[in-house]
């Protein structure tokens, strides 16, 4: 049988999930509704009412030509002619399960790591169950939360083993709200995912034939937070060309910038957005906010209590509408608090840029090893080649835009890897200099949406060749006298582009960086 694995529902048969309705007729539903495989889950039942209730299901999957799967019975499953068994890692060995139930048996097994899931595919695993992606009620025995990122390492590892391709699903608290994220975030170079198994979002549903359609178009359809996939470009000469454009657009649309940001740069932020800013720390507010079309800020500098959860509800809302969002993990690296906000925000939601110092930038990609002194990224003894693998990395695994800001700021898509070496020794000398930056490119991640990574680059050498202006002056003589004219130089950088007037581009220093090139490995950034 040809299986297709988009949209694999898991029975629960509980009371607080079937409430008055019958097993069978929320299955029938849901399998109307688009359901492409069905696995039977009982962990308590008695062995004669689950082959029933396995009959029953098995009627109704083969009239829809799905097959039907039992969970860890593979008694149940012979004794009901079912199309296959699935596993868990304590489970009956599927070599023994194959033999028993026969060469044309599907056997699923649900892996965690890279080791079972080598193991299971070693073993004839017709599919996998990789998770749990997040924590859910449903199974309340899962040894281990492994994340998006564990389930893009699994797919990665698999990749590489040289034969034929086994179909894997996500498993573990995948809903409407989180299913896209799940799907495009785990994807490798090499390999996706094939579908997601649910149980809470089409059992408990009020409707699950409409659950089930909801869900497999969500499946089907890209994202609506990735945008438009257009030709970008690459050589510095042409990005910076269109820099004026899009800081024209800026001017033209005027777009919200939703700032959730630490308080004390609340209002250096406002005065440096060139949007409209509003500072909205409610996470009630988000979704409102989200449909007027702007960006929204994620600035962790001020972790207050609550924080995170209206952190959430606002990642979402903007996802939701596929509106931008930056990510800023101020201090990610400081405490435990910290460290452990990073991680359940980095699953909470897709970031169309993550920026931070190289510190920050590696808490995101996972070294829990880092200790910063409050919100200092401390000494490098990285090379330049370092940082630009780092941000390469991250921008990979994340789907995303990276920039690792510093003495020299380097910005990354996962293809394009670029240094930007503008900006002012003033800019480390005032607070907030690197949240507010945060600030300008969200604004022009705003006002245009083709290119996250040329909106990127545009919103920092606006603002980092402003800061270079800004010292060149006669009347700045330290910070003090500095931030009033950075300001000024702002807001007449965009009077030149609204003028067409591109002189104050010339001072761009962007330099694209192949890795092939051994030059510049060794230069220290």
């Amino acid at each position: 049988m040809l299986v297709d694995y988009s949209v694999y529902l898991v029975t629960d048969g509980t009371p607080g999930i079937l409430g008055e309705r019958s097993l069978g007729g929320v299955v029938r539903s849901a399998v109307e509704g688009g359901v492409t495989v069905v696995q039977y889950r009982d962990k308590y039942g008695e062995t004669a009412a689950m082959i029933e209730k396995a009959n029953t299901l098995r009627s109704t999957c083969e009239q829809y030509g799905i097959p039907l799967i039992i969970n860890d019975r593979v008694d149940v499953a012979l004794a009901s002619n079912a199309h296959g068994v699935h596993l868990g890692q304590t489970d009956m060995d599927p070599l023994v399960a194959r033999r028993i139930l026969g060469p044309d048996a599907i056997i699923g097994v649900t892996v965690s790591s890279c080791a079972e899931a080598i193991s299971a595919i070693n073993a004839g695993a017709d599919y996998l169950g990789i998770g749990t992606v997040y924590a859910t009620p449903t199974k309340e025995d899962a040894k281990s939360i492994i994340g998006i990122a564990g389930v893009r390492e699994i797919l990665e590892r698999i990749s590489t083993l040289g034969r034929n391709k086994v179909p894997t699903v996500a498993i573990g608290g995948i809903n409407f709200k989180n299913v896209q994220r799940v799907m495009y975030m785990a994807q490798t170079d090499h390999q996706k995912l094939d579908g997601v198994a649910v149980v809470s979002a089409i059992m408990a549903a009020e409707d699950p034939m409409f659950a089930a359609q909801t869900l497999r178009r969500l499946i089907k359809a890209p994202p609506a937070f990735i945008g438009a996939l257009p030709e970008k470009e690459k050589q510095v000469a042409q990005l910076i060309g269109r820099v004026p454009d899009i800081i024209t657009k800026l001017g033209q649309k005027h777009p919200l910038c939703h700032n959730m940001t630490n308080l004390v740069v609340q209002n250096f932020a406002a005065n440096v957005a060139l949007a409209i800013p509003i500072m909205a720390n409610n996470g009630d507010e988000a979704s409102e906010l989200a449909a007027l079309g702007g960006a929204l800020v994620l600035n962790m500098g001020s972790l207050t209590p609550g924080a995170i959860s209206n952190y959430v509800k606002a990642i979402q809302s903007y996802n939701a509408c596929a509106q931008p969002v930056l990510f800023d993990p101020v201090g990610a690296g400081a405490t435990r608090l910290r460290r452990d906000a990073v991680a359940t925000l980095m699953g909470s939601g897709y970031y169309e840029v993550i920026k931070g110092n190289e510190n920050e930038i590696r808490v995101c990609l996972g070294d829990t090893t880092i200790q910063q002194k409050g919100v200092d990224s401390g000494g490098s003894v990285s090379t330049m080649y370092d940082k630009a693998l780092l941000v390469q990395r991250l921008a990979r695994r994340e789907h995303n835009v990276i920039v690792l800001t510093g003495k020299i700021d380097y910005i990354s898509d996962g293809a394009r890897t670029y240094v930007v070496n503008n900006g002012s020794k003033y800019l480390g000398a005032i607070t907030g200099s690197g949240c507010t930056l945060g600030t300008a490119i969200a604004a022009c991640l705003a006002a245009y949406r083709e290119d996250a990574l040329l909106a990127t680059l545009s919103g920092m050498l606006m603002y980092e060749i402003a800061a270079e202006q800004a010292e060149e002056r006669e009347d700045v003589k330290g910070p003090g006298t500095f931030v009033p004219a950075f300001i000024d130089e702002l807001y007449g950088i965009a009077q030149l582009a609204q003028r067409s007037d591109e002189s104050w581009l010339e001072k761009a220093a962007v330099k694209e960086l192949n890795f092939e090139d051994k030059r510049w490995h060794d230069l220290s950034g």
